[in-house]
């Protein structure tokens, strides 16, 4: 995503399956609702249901600012004191990495390379080397992933809250200003040619969520959920091994369309339905553009929904296939899928919800949405149909 946040997963924690229905149905009576608050709710049960004298690890929170959004780290174990050292080390690398590429931060990687006149920076070794996958994903999806197209967020006002519609000479102005084929990474020196922008902000937050998942494996945590505005990275699974189960939220503010059972993975979700703005024209403008037209996205899908191992990719892909299509979408994973494996959950703005053969056992349709269609990817796309 080019600095947004993604905001389409809700999670549900360690609970006894009455405790789970208990929220699932409570978020299924709210039109729309926050991240935040299904959190409050699923940790205030959370933490009754996982006390010692069940025998159970205790969860241990942290919650907190930075990337630009509100993040929640929750972690299991039977030593308080490991827990929160653990914690605490998490949230200071997230940190640490948000100031490496803070577009405002005048001490940033990312701020040098901004305000570089075209001249050659030497950068950290997180940045270059994040900041090389990027370029990577950019090449590999066909610039649907666009880690040079901040000119033109700003242009609409993704970046300031000030929204408005740019002229058309204008977006066509900017999009001059923008091309990943014009970075150049040289071990930790890149150059950025003068008039151009980088932000990092469409794979940022999935690696600082790989990086905190690492720091806490080190740190001798075997069970942890952490949201990272929206992302979410399981380490492990629940304290008593079974999968997490996390809410998918409706791209049509109607709660949740189902759940998905996760171990050990990450799930990230974009979808221009949250963050957007009415023009004066009438029309809806989402948050995620597409960097061929430098117009938002406007092709049929609701919602991408990608699931892998990494982080990081799991952050680029939800962004890039939400700018392809559904077509496309489902052709990279055809092609794609041996050399980077990952799962995805297309919807759709006519309801319809592709998602690829393996995940299908994991993935459950709310009762009050079987009138979604449902199509498994495989080698060729299967007849829809309701379940």
């Amino acid at each position: 995503m080019s600095g947004t946040v993604k905001e389409a997963v809700s999670l549900m924690e360690v609970l006894p399956e009455s405790d789970q229905n208990f929220v699932l149905e409570f978020i299924k009576k709210l039109r729309f609702f926050s991240l935040a608050v299904i959190l409050w709710i699923i940790m205030s049960i959370t933490m009754t249901a996982c006390s010692p004298m069940q025998g159970r690890e205790e969860a241990y929170s942290a919650s907190f600012f930075a990337m630009d959004t509100y993040m929640t780290f929750t972690v299991y174990d039977d030593d308080a004191k490991a827990a929160r050292e653990a914690l605490q080390q998490a949230q200071e690398e997230i940190g640490a990495l948000e100031a490496l590429w803070s577009v405002t931060d005048e001490d940033s990687d990312i701020y040098a390379l901004n305000h570089s006149g075209g001249q050659p920076v030497t950068v950290r070794d997180e940045t270059a080397g994040l900041l090389s996958f990027a370029v990577k994903m950019a090449q590999e999806t066909d610039g649907a992933l666009e880690p040079t197209l901040y000119p033109v967020l700003t242009a609409w006002g993704f970046t300031t809250e000030v929204n408005r519609i740019p002229a058309a000479e204008e977006i066509e102005k900017l999009l001059e200003c923008v091309g990943y084929d014009r970075v150049k990474v040289e071990g930790s020196l890149v150059t950025l040619e003068d008039g151009m922008m980088l932000d990092l902000g469409s794979v940022g937050k999935g690696y600082a969520g790989d990086r905190a998942g690492r720091i806490l494996i080190e740190k001798g945590i075997n069970s942890a959920l952490l949201d990272i505005g929206g992302n979410i990275q399981a380490v492990g699974a629940r304290p008593d091994g079974s999968d997490w189960r996390l809410g998918l939220r409706s791209p049509f503010g109607e709660g949740i369309f189902g759940t998905l059972q996760i171990s050990d993975r990450a799930v990230v979700t974009s979808g221009n339905y949250e963050r957007y703005f009415i023009g004066e024209d009438g029309v809806r403008y989402g948050h995620i553009i597409d960097p061929e037209t430098g117009y938002p996205v406007n092709n049929g899908l609701a919602s991408v929904t990608i699931i892998a191992g990494d982080g990081k990719l799991c952050d680029a892909l939800s962004t890039s296939l939400f700018v392809m299509g559904l077509s496309d979408a489902v052709a990279y994973w055809k092609t794609h899928q041996e050399e980077q494996p990952f799962d995805m959950i297309l919807v759709t703005e006519d309801r319809k919800i592709y998602l690829t053969e393996e995940i299908k056992g994991k993935f459950n349709l709310q009762k009050e949405c079987k009138d979604m269609v449902i199509y498994p990817v495989t080698s060729s796309v299967a007849e829809g149909k309701k379940r």
